[in-house]
Protein backbone atom coordinates (compact mmCIF):
# COMPACT_ATOMS: atom_id res chain seq x y z
CA UNK A 1 0.00 0.00 0.00
CA UNK A 2 1.75 3.38 -1.15
CA UNK A 3 2.40 5.92 1.76
CA UNK A 4 -0.58 8.37 2.57
CA UNK A 5 -0.38 11.80 1.19
CA UNK A 6 0.69 14.47 3.86
CA UNK A 7 -1.96 17.40 2.56
CA UNK A 8 -5.17 16.56 -0.04
CA UNK A 9 -5.22 18.43 -2.96
CA UNK A 10 -7.68 20.55 -3.28
CA UNK A 11 -10.33 19.65 -6.27
CA UNK A 12 -10.32 21.32 -9.09
CA UNK A 13 -14.04 21.23 -9.38
CA UNK A 14 -16.79 19.94 -7.05
CA UNK A 15 -16.83 16.22 -6.93
CA UNK A 16 -13.52 15.37 -9.15
CA UNK A 17 -9.81 14.77 -7.67
CA UNK A 18 -6.96 16.58 -9.16
CA UNK A 19 -5.51 14.42 -12.18
CA UNK A 20 -8.56 12.41 -12.76
CA UNK A 21 -10.88 13.32 -15.44
CA UNK A 22 -13.82 11.54 -17.29
CA UNK A 23 -13.50 11.77 -21.02
CA UNK A 24 -15.00 14.61 -22.52
CA UNK A 25 -17.77 13.00 -25.11
CA UNK A 26 -17.70 14.40 -28.36
CA UNK A 27 -19.84 17.77 -29.52
CA UNK A 28 -22.88 16.20 -31.59
CA UNK A 29 -23.22 17.26 -34.99
CA UNK A 30 -26.52 18.90 -35.36
CA UNK A 31 -28.67 17.44 -37.83
CA UNK A 32 -29.63 18.68 -41.33
CA UNK A 33 -33.11 20.20 -42.26
CA UNK A 34 -35.44 21.43 -39.80
CA UNK A 35 -34.95 20.34 -36.12
CA UNK A 36 -37.44 17.22 -35.35
CA UNK A 37 -40.18 17.83 -32.41
CA UNK A 38 -38.30 16.99 -28.85
CA UNK A 39 -39.76 13.55 -27.94
CA UNK A 40 -41.14 13.16 -23.83
CA UNK A 41 -38.60 12.03 -21.91
CA UNK A 42 -39.32 8.16 -20.87
CA UNK A 43 -40.06 8.61 -16.71
CA UNK A 44 -37.54 7.89 -14.91
CA UNK A 45 -38.17 4.28 -12.92
CA UNK A 46 -39.00 4.29 -9.31
CA UNK A 47 -36.02 3.60 -7.11
CA UNK A 48 -36.98 0.65 -4.84
CA UNK A 49 -37.26 1.48 -0.86
CA UNK A 50 -33.70 0.56 -0.07
CA UNK A 51 -31.06 2.46 1.74
CA UNK A 52 -27.53 2.01 -0.29
CA UNK A 53 -25.72 3.80 2.09
CA UNK A 54 -24.94 1.66 5.47
CA UNK A 55 -22.87 4.17 7.48
CA UNK A 56 -20.54 7.04 5.87
CA UNK A 57 -17.62 8.39 8.17
CA UNK A 58 -14.46 10.75 8.44
CA UNK A 59 -11.82 9.48 10.69
CA UNK A 60 -9.24 11.99 12.19
CA UNK A 61 -6.13 9.92 14.32
CA UNK A 62 -8.70 6.86 14.20
CA UNK A 63 -11.73 9.14 15.74
CA UNK A 64 -14.84 9.59 13.86
CA UNK A 65 -15.29 13.33 13.33
CA UNK A 66 -18.09 13.31 11.03
CA UNK A 67 -20.89 11.34 10.28
CA UNK A 68 -22.21 12.48 6.76
CA UNK A 69 -25.82 11.70 5.76
CA UNK A 70 -25.04 11.55 1.92
CA UNK A 71 -21.74 10.96 -0.13
CA UNK A 72 -21.81 14.53 -1.05
CA UNK A 73 -21.71 15.34 2.06
CA UNK A 74 -19.23 12.91 2.76
CA UNK A 75 -16.49 13.75 -0.01
CA UNK A 76 -17.09 17.72 1.25
CA UNK A 77 -15.88 16.47 4.67
CA UNK A 78 -13.45 14.88 3.69
CA UNK A 79 -11.87 17.73 1.67
CA UNK A 80 -11.79 19.51 4.84
CA UNK A 81 -9.98 17.39 6.85
CA UNK A 82 -6.55 16.72 4.79
CA UNK A 83 -5.20 13.90 6.95
CA UNK A 84 -8.62 12.52 7.05
CA UNK A 85 -9.98 9.09 6.42
CA UNK A 86 -13.52 7.93 5.10
CA UNK A 87 -14.73 4.70 5.33
CA UNK A 88 -17.70 4.48 3.20
CA UNK A 89 -20.26 1.07 3.64
CA UNK A 90 -22.78 0.72 1.03
CA UNK A 91 -25.04 -2.10 0.65
CA UNK A 92 -26.32 -3.40 -3.13
CA UNK A 93 -25.21 0.51 -4.59
CA UNK A 94 -27.23 1.84 -7.22
CA UNK A 95 -24.58 2.09 -10.65
CA UNK A 96 -24.73 6.27 -9.89
CA UNK A 97 -23.80 6.11 -6.76
CA UNK A 98 -20.76 3.88 -7.46
CA UNK A 99 -19.73 6.26 -10.65
CA UNK A 100 -20.00 9.15 -8.17
CA UNK A 101 -17.66 6.98 -6.17
CA UNK A 102 -15.36 6.27 -9.41
CA UNK A 103 -14.97 10.31 -9.96
CA UNK A 104 -14.07 11.05 -6.42
CA UNK A 105 -11.60 8.83 -5.27
CA UNK A 106 -10.68 8.07 -9.30
CA UNK A 107 -11.76 4.04 -9.11
CA UNK A 108 -10.94 1.80 -12.14
CA UNK A 109 -13.60 0.98 -14.54
CA UNK A 110 -12.87 -2.51 -14.59
CA UNK A 111 -12.89 -2.33 -10.57
CA UNK A 112 -16.28 -0.58 -10.46
CA UNK A 113 -18.05 -2.90 -13.28
CA UNK A 114 -17.57 -5.95 -11.12
CA UNK A 115 -18.37 -4.32 -7.92
CA UNK A 116 -22.05 -3.80 -9.75
CA UNK A 117 -22.38 -7.33 -11.35
CA UNK A 118 -21.70 -8.95 -8.06
CA UNK A 119 -21.27 -12.98 -8.71
CA UNK A 120 -17.19 -12.74 -8.74
CA UNK A 121 -14.60 -14.69 -7.54
CA UNK A 122 -12.35 -13.57 -4.69
CA UNK A 123 -9.52 -11.68 -5.74
CA UNK A 124 -7.11 -9.06 -5.23
CA UNK A 125 -6.39 -6.24 -8.02
CA UNK A 126 -4.11 -3.50 -7.34
CA UNK A 127 -5.16 -0.31 -9.86
CA UNK A 128 -2.47 2.47 -9.18
CA UNK A 129 -2.93 3.20 -5.39
CA UNK A 130 -5.73 1.33 -4.91
CA UNK A 131 -6.73 -1.68 -3.78
CA UNK A 132 -9.58 -4.07 -5.44
CA UNK A 133 -10.64 -7.15 -3.10
CA UNK A 134 -13.46 -9.09 -3.47
CA UNK A 135 -14.72 -11.59 -0.71
CA UNK A 136 -17.38 -14.01 -0.02
CA UNK A 137 -18.48 -14.31 3.36
CA UNK A 138 -20.46 -17.06 4.56
CA UNK A 139 -22.89 -17.75 7.44
CA UNK A 140 -24.52 -21.15 8.42
CA UNK A 141 -28.68 -20.92 8.94
CA UNK A 142 -29.22 -23.46 11.59
CA UNK A 143 -33.03 -23.43 10.95
CA UNK A 144 -32.57 -24.53 7.07
CA UNK A 145 -29.20 -26.15 7.73
CA UNK A 146 -27.67 -24.72 4.84
CA UNK A 147 -24.85 -22.16 4.40
CA UNK A 148 -25.57 -18.79 3.23
CA UNK A 149 -23.29 -16.96 1.19
CA UNK A 150 -22.72 -13.30 0.45
CA UNK A 151 -20.02 -11.13 -1.46
CA UNK A 152 -18.45 -8.08 -0.85
CA UNK A 153 -16.19 -5.84 -2.73
CA UNK A 154 -13.58 -3.28 -0.61
CA UNK A 155 -11.96 -0.25 -2.45
CA UNK A 156 -8.71 0.93 -0.26
CA UNK A 157 -6.87 3.90 -1.43
CA UNK A 158 -3.97 6.44 0.27
CA UNK A 159 -7.28 8.11 2.73
CA UNK A 160 -10.23 5.90 2.09
CA UNK A 161 -12.05 2.78 2.44
CA UNK A 162 -15.41 1.64 0.08
CA UNK A 163 -16.80 -1.37 1.25
CA UNK A 164 -19.87 -2.94 -1.04
CA UNK A 165 -22.09 -5.41 0.19
CA UNK A 166 -24.37 -7.71 -1.73
CA UNK A 167 -26.33 -10.21 0.58
CA UNK A 168 -26.68 -10.64 4.40
CA UNK A 169 -23.25 -11.54 4.91
CA UNK A 170 -21.28 -10.01 6.31
CA UNK A 171 -22.39 -7.57 9.05
CA UNK A 172 -19.70 -4.81 9.40
CA UNK A 173 -21.56 -2.95 11.73
CA UNK A 174 -19.26 -4.59 14.22
CA UNK A 175 -16.20 -4.41 12.62
CA UNK A 176 -16.49 -0.99 12.40
CA UNK A 177 -17.33 -0.47 15.81
CA UNK A 178 -14.34 -2.94 16.91
CA UNK A 179 -12.03 -0.42 15.78
CA UNK A 180 -13.86 2.76 16.35
CA UNK A 181 -13.14 0.96 20.41
CA UNK A 182 -9.91 1.13 18.88
CA UNK A 183 -8.42 4.21 18.05
CA UNK A 184 -4.76 3.78 17.91
CA UNK A 185 -4.96 0.69 15.30
CA UNK A 186 -7.94 2.19 13.14
CA UNK A 187 -5.47 5.52 13.30
CA UNK A 188 -2.86 2.95 10.91
CA UNK A 189 -5.01 4.23 8.10
CA UNK A 190 -7.27 2.08 5.57
CA UNK A 191 -5.04 -1.03 5.85
CA UNK A 192 -5.60 -1.46 9.01
CA UNK A 193 -9.87 -1.56 8.90
CA UNK A 194 -9.35 -3.74 5.81
CA UNK A 195 -7.10 -6.15 7.80
CA UNK A 196 -10.41 -6.08 10.08
CA UNK A 197 -13.03 -6.89 7.60
CA UNK A 198 -10.77 -9.79 6.60
CA UNK A 199 -10.51 -11.08 9.94
CA UNK A 200 -14.12 -10.71 10.70
CA UNK A 201 -14.96 -12.56 7.38
CA UNK A 202 -12.29 -15.46 8.10
CA UNK A 203 -13.95 -16.03 12.09
CA UNK A 204 -17.57 -16.29 10.12
CA UNK A 205 -16.09 -18.89 8.92
CA UNK A 206 -16.20 -21.06 12.17
CA UNK A 207 -19.60 -21.53 12.89
CA UNK A 208 -20.28 -22.68 9.26
CA UNK A 209 -17.38 -25.22 9.17
CA UNK A 210 -19.21 -26.71 12.93
CA UNK A 211 -22.60 -26.48 11.04
CA UNK A 212 -21.20 -28.04 8.70
CA UNK A 213 -19.42 -30.93 10.52
CA UNK A 214 -22.61 -31.78 12.36
CA UNK A 215 -24.60 -32.03 9.27
CA UNK A 216 -21.80 -34.80 8.05
CA UNK A 217 -22.63 -36.01 11.83
CA UNK A 218 -26.11 -36.89 10.94
CA UNK A 219 -25.74 -37.13 7.27
CA UNK A 220 -23.90 -40.47 8.15
CA UNK A 221 -26.37 -41.85 10.96
CA UNK A 222 -29.03 -41.19 8.28
CA UNK A 223 -26.89 -43.42 5.92
CA UNK A 224 -26.80 -46.27 7.64
CA UNK A 225 -30.25 -46.18 9.43
CA UNK A 226 -31.46 -46.42 5.25
CA UNK A 227 -33.18 -42.59 5.25
CA UNK A 228 -33.64 -42.88 1.27
CA UNK A 229 -34.01 -38.72 1.77
CA UNK A 230 -30.25 -38.78 2.77
CA UNK A 231 -28.98 -38.87 -0.69
CA UNK A 232 -30.57 -35.24 -1.26
CA UNK A 233 -29.14 -34.22 1.43
CA UNK A 234 -25.80 -35.14 0.81
CA UNK A 235 -25.52 -33.65 -3.21
CA UNK A 236 -27.02 -30.35 -1.76
CA UNK A 237 -24.28 -30.23 1.27
CA UNK A 238 -21.92 -31.23 -1.31
CA UNK A 239 -22.55 -28.30 -3.54
CA UNK A 240 -22.38 -26.20 -0.73
CA UNK A 241 -19.03 -27.58 -0.25
CA UNK A 242 -18.08 -26.66 -3.82
CA UNK A 243 -19.09 -22.61 -3.05
CA UNK A 244 -17.51 -22.71 0.27
CA UNK A 245 -13.61 -24.07 -1.44
CA UNK A 246 -14.55 -21.14 -3.81
CA UNK A 247 -14.71 -18.97 -1.24
CA UNK A 248 -11.84 -19.94 1.12
CA UNK A 249 -9.23 -21.51 -1.27
CA UNK A 250 -8.16 -18.28 -3.37
CA UNK A 251 -8.40 -16.34 0.03
CA UNK A 252 -5.43 -17.56 0.95
CA UNK A 253 -3.13 -16.94 -1.98
CA UNK A 254 -4.60 -13.67 -1.98
CA UNK A 255 -3.22 -13.16 2.00
CA UNK A 256 0.11 -14.50 1.33
CA UNK A 257 0.14 -11.49 -1.74
CA UNK A 258 -0.84 -9.49 0.73
CA UNK A 259 2.59 -10.44 3.39
CA UNK A 260 4.79 -10.44 0.08
CA UNK A 261 3.88 -6.69 -0.11
CA UNK A 262 4.57 -5.73 3.80
CA UNK A 263 8.05 -4.78 2.84
CA UNK A 264 7.94 -2.99 -0.42
CA UNK A 265 4.34 -0.73 0.96
CA UNK A 266 6.20 -0.38 4.77
CA UNK A 267 3.03 -2.29 6.50
CA UNK A 268 2.96 -1.60 9.79
CA UNK A 269 3.83 -4.60 12.46
CA UNK A 270 1.13 -4.68 14.11
CA UNK A 271 -0.99 -4.87 10.99
CA UNK A 272 1.79 -7.84 9.95
CA UNK A 273 0.61 -9.63 13.17
CA UNK A 274 -3.16 -9.37 12.45
CA UNK A 275 -2.76 -10.74 8.91
CA UNK A 276 -0.61 -13.56 9.41
CA UNK A 277 -3.09 -14.16 12.19
CA UNK A 278 -5.98 -14.18 9.64
CA UNK A 279 -3.61 -16.40 6.99
CA UNK A 280 -3.44 -19.01 9.47
CA UNK A 281 -7.27 -19.40 10.03
CA UNK A 282 -8.37 -19.22 6.84
CA UNK A 283 -5.40 -21.71 6.32
CA UNK A 284 -7.14 -24.33 8.54
CA UNK A 285 -10.40 -23.46 7.37
CA UNK A 286 -9.91 -24.29 3.79
CA UNK A 287 -8.07 -27.47 4.59
CA UNK A 288 -11.28 -28.58 6.51
CA UNK A 289 -12.99 -27.74 3.87
CA UNK A 290 -10.95 -29.88 1.60
CA UNK A 291 -11.49 -32.57 3.99
CA UNK A 292 -15.71 -31.98 4.28
CA UNK A 293 -15.84 -32.62 0.53
CA UNK A 294 -13.44 -35.83 0.65
CA UNK A 295 -15.97 -37.29 3.33
CA UNK A 296 -19.20 -36.02 1.22
CA UNK A 297 -17.51 -38.30 -1.60
CA UNK A 298 -16.68 -41.09 0.60
CA UNK A 299 -20.22 -41.06 2.49
CA UNK A 300 -21.93 -40.77 -1.10
CA UNK A 301 -20.05 -43.61 -2.21
CA UNK A 302 -20.37 -46.02 0.81
CA UNK A 303 -24.86 -45.05 0.47
CA UNK A 304 -24.81 -45.55 -3.46
CA UNK A 305 -22.93 -49.17 -1.94
CA UNK A 306 -25.57 -49.48 0.78
CA UNK A 307 -28.57 -48.95 -1.18
CA UNK A 308 -27.01 -51.45 -4.26
CA UNK A 309 -27.30 -54.20 -1.68
CA UNK A 310 -30.40 -52.98 -0.05
CA UNK A 311 -31.64 -53.09 -4.23
CA UNK A 312 -30.36 -56.52 -4.54
CA UNK A 313 -31.63 -58.00 -1.55
CA UNK A 314 -35.29 -56.94 -2.34
CA UNK A 315 -34.58 -58.20 -5.90
CA UNK A 316 -33.39 -61.63 -4.35
CA UNK A 317 -36.40 -61.53 -2.07
CA UNK A 318 -38.61 -61.10 -5.11
CA UNK A 319 -36.91 -63.27 -7.42
CA UNK A 320 -37.14 -66.08 -3.92
CA UNK A 321 -40.87 -64.75 -4.01
CA UNK A 322 -41.28 -65.87 -7.53
CA UNK A 323 -39.84 -69.42 -7.03
CA UNK A 324 -42.00 -69.95 -4.73
CA UNK A 325 -45.26 -69.01 -6.04
CA UNK A 326 -43.85 -70.59 -9.64
CA UNK A 327 -43.97 -74.30 -7.65
CA UNK A 328 -46.90 -73.43 -6.10
CA UNK A 329 -48.63 -72.74 -9.68
CA UNK A 330 -46.41 -76.06 -11.03
CA UNK A 331 -48.63 -78.41 -8.04
CA UNK A 332 -52.08 -76.69 -8.67
CA UNK A 333 -51.75 -77.14 -12.23
CA UNK A 334 -50.47 -80.95 -11.30
CA UNK A 335 -53.55 -81.71 -9.44
CA UNK A 336 -55.83 -79.45 -12.17
CA UNK A 337 -54.81 -81.91 -15.09
CA UNK A 338 -54.88 -85.37 -12.88
CA UNK A 339 -58.38 -84.43 -11.30
CA UNK A 340 -59.61 -83.61 -15.43
CA UNK A 341 -58.83 -86.83 -16.68
CA UNK A 342 -61.85 -88.55 -14.62
CA UNK A 343 -63.68 -85.14 -14.82
CA UNK A 344 -63.08 -84.97 -19.04
CA UNK A 345 -64.37 -89.72 -18.90
CA UNK A 346 -67.06 -89.42 -16.72
CA UNK A 347 -68.55 -86.37 -18.70
CA UNK A 348 -67.89 -88.21 -22.56
CA UNK A 349 -70.13 -91.17 -21.12
CA UNK A 350 -72.59 -88.85 -19.20
CA UNK A 351 -73.84 -87.57 -22.54
CA UNK A 352 -77.40 -88.71 -23.15
CA UNK A 353 -76.74 -90.43 -26.60
CA UNK A 354 -78.76 -93.40 -27.90
CA UNK A 355 -76.16 -94.78 -30.23
CA UNK A 356 -72.84 -95.06 -28.04
CA UNK A 357 -71.43 -98.35 -28.48
CA UNK A 358 -70.13 -98.52 -24.70
CA UNK A 359 -73.30 -97.93 -23.30
CA UNK A 360 -74.94 -101.67 -23.75
CA UNK A 361 -71.73 -102.92 -23.45
CA UNK A 362 -71.51 -104.99 -19.54
CA UNK A 363 -68.16 -104.43 -19.00
CA UNK A 364 -68.50 -100.19 -19.80
CA UNK A 365 -68.58 -99.08 -16.08
CA UNK A 366 -65.70 -101.17 -14.84
CA UNK A 367 -63.55 -100.12 -18.53
CA UNK A 368 -64.58 -96.68 -17.13
CA UNK A 369 -63.75 -96.55 -14.01
CA UNK A 370 -60.24 -97.97 -14.99
CA UNK A 371 -59.69 -95.97 -18.18
CA UNK A 372 -59.85 -93.41 -15.07
CA UNK A 373 -57.31 -95.17 -12.47
CA UNK A 374 -54.95 -95.66 -15.36
CA UNK A 375 -54.93 -91.80 -16.74
CA UNK A 376 -54.95 -90.22 -13.37
CA UNK A 377 -51.94 -92.83 -11.55
CA UNK A 378 -50.05 -92.08 -15.60
CA UNK A 379 -50.29 -88.13 -14.81
CA UNK A 380 -49.46 -88.57 -10.91
CA UNK A 381 -46.12 -90.65 -12.12
CA UNK A 382 -45.12 -87.86 -15.14
CA UNK A 383 -45.37 -84.79 -12.76
CA UNK A 384 -43.91 -86.21 -9.38
CA UNK A 385 -40.61 -87.20 -11.70
CA UNK A 386 -40.68 -84.03 -12.91
CA UNK A 387 -40.35 -82.63 -9.19
CA UNK A 388 -44.08 -80.76 -9.97
CA UNK A 389 -45.60 -82.65 -6.89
Amino acid sequence: MSERPDRRPSPPSAGKRAGWRRPASPPATPPAGPPAAPQPAPPAPTPPNHRSVIDSAVYRDGRRVASPATLADTFRKLHEEPDGMAWIGLHRPTEPELHSLAAEFNLHELAVEDALEAHQRPKLERYGDTLFVVLRAARYLDAQEEVDFGELHIFVGPDFLITVRHGGAPDLSSVRRRMEENPELLSLGPEAALYAILDAVVDGYAPVVEGVQTDIDEIETEVFRGDPAVSRRIYELSREMVEFQRATRPLVGMLHGLMAGFAKYGTDEELQRYLRDVADHVTHTSERVDGFRQALTEILTVNATLVSQQQNAEMRALAEAGFEQNEEIKKISSWAAILFAPTLVGTIYGMNFEDMPELKWAGGYPFAILLMAVVCVSLYVIFKRRDWL
